[in-house]
């Protein structure tokens, strides 16, 4: 089976799989850890029409671990591949597909090492290598554009990694997505956001232990994801965002009594974001405010850690929330959840939060290059 769809996945050709993208928004998708759900939820998500038809994709990843997918999923292969390494990946007839494979299979590259396909469903070393080159490449690719010494990418989605395959793989120092572009791209105050359908939510800290939270938190820091958030809110259609903004401590700190964190952080950071004319209040406990959120009366809650923000969204819409990355030149979105590597390989995973990745990475893009047009 793995033979025959590896020469599947190989055997398409340009003159059969190239169509024209009805628009020239470019997203640049990577295939994540191919050994977990990565290349199953980008297959499920991108086999709609009507969202291939918004704009033209580049996939970051390996005909191998597509065609298997495809093949469990019942889908005919959508698209064209070309090898990373061959010059054939930046010819005008490669530039035309509307969605185009930038296979990574190791005979191509001429190296060594391989994807041990039988290990589905696991971290390995390979798997980090892998996933860690597709999100390294596709990085380099939009910072040529960003330079315009290369064709323009509007935007990276990225299908979901391993931190411990990476830690396997040597990668270890970044900690996540989010750390690698924002090292790469030089952001200075790049920040985790997560929309849903019910409830959208910043991060003030991320992947860091919860013990070293308060020595990480800084007026600064809470002011910067307040105002990455709201710019992010003014991107996506909103005239005044309404931000919420978390306390840290039980109660919000409970006037002082539980600790005085909000006092001397939270509330001078807001104080600051509405002196610069931004709509946000708190601070506010976290056990009630979530539920304000969803009932309306706020468009985002800035929370002060990872697990405080991301309980509520992913209780509330673990198959349909995104992950976005606020702060950076160019748009990057990723599904919420990881790599599920229990059901990786079985045909069981459900593409909404891919799909709802790459939807809202095309309105953002979108809504920057209108921007772009109009300066």
């Amino acid at each position: 089976m793995l033979v025959d769809a590896i020469r599947i996945a190989h055997g398409h050709t340009m003159e059969a799989m190239t169509t024209e993208p009805s628009n020239q928004t470019s997203l640049s998708l990577t295939m994540g850890d191919p050994l977990g759900i990565g290349p199953e939820v980008l297959i499920k998500a991108l086999a709609d029409p009507e969202r291939r038809e918004r704009g033209r994709f580049v996939i970051y990843g390996m005909g191998g671990a597509m065609a298997l997918a495809a093949e469990r999923a019942g889908i005919e292969p959508f698209w064209s591949r070309v090898p990373r390494s061959s010059e054939a990946a930046t010819s005008d007839e490669a530039n035309r597909a509307n969605v185009l494979l930038l296979d990574y299979d190791p005979v191509d590259r001429g190296e060594s090492w391989s994807l041990d396909m039988p290990s589905v469903g696991r971290a390995t070393k390979s798997g980090g290598l892998s996933s860690f080159m597709f999100v390294e490449d596709a990085i380099a690719d939009a910072a040529k554009g960003l330079l315009e010494r290369g064709p323009f990418i509007d935007g990276i989605v990225t299908a979901p990694i391993s931190k411990l395959a990476w830690n396997m793989a040597g990668k270890g120092k970044y900690p996540g997505h989010t750390e690698l572009f924002s090292t790469r791209l030089n952001a200075k105050r790049s920040r985790m956001m997560f929309h849903a359908p019910q409830l959208r939510v910043a991060l003030a800290t991320a992947h860091i232990p919860l013990m070293d939270v308060r020595n990480v938190l800084t007026i600064g820091r809470v002011f910067d994801t307040i105002d990455l958030a709201h710019e992010t809110l003014i991107e996506q259609g909103l005239a005044s965002p309404r931000i919420a903004v978390c306390g840290l401590n039980p109660h919000a700190g409970e006037g002082g009594t539980m600790g005085d964190e909000e006092e001397r952080l939270v509330t001078p950071a807001i104080d600051l974001a509405q002196q610069a004319g931004i709509n946000a209040t708190g601070p506010f406990p976290a056990d009630t405010i979530f539920n304000a959120a969803v009932q309306g009366k706020y468009d985002l809650v800035v929370a002060m850690y990872h697990d405080q923000g991301l309980i509520p969204v992913k209780l509330l819409a673990f198959e349909h929330a995104v992950n976005y990355t606020a702060g950076l030149p160019i748009v990057r979105t990723s599904p919420d959840h990881g790599t599920a590597y229990d059901i990786a390989g079985a045909n069981k995973a459900h593409a909404g939060s891919m799909g709802a990745a790459i939807d809202l990475a095309l309105t953002l893009a979108q809504s920057r290059a209108k921007a772009r047009h109009s300066a």
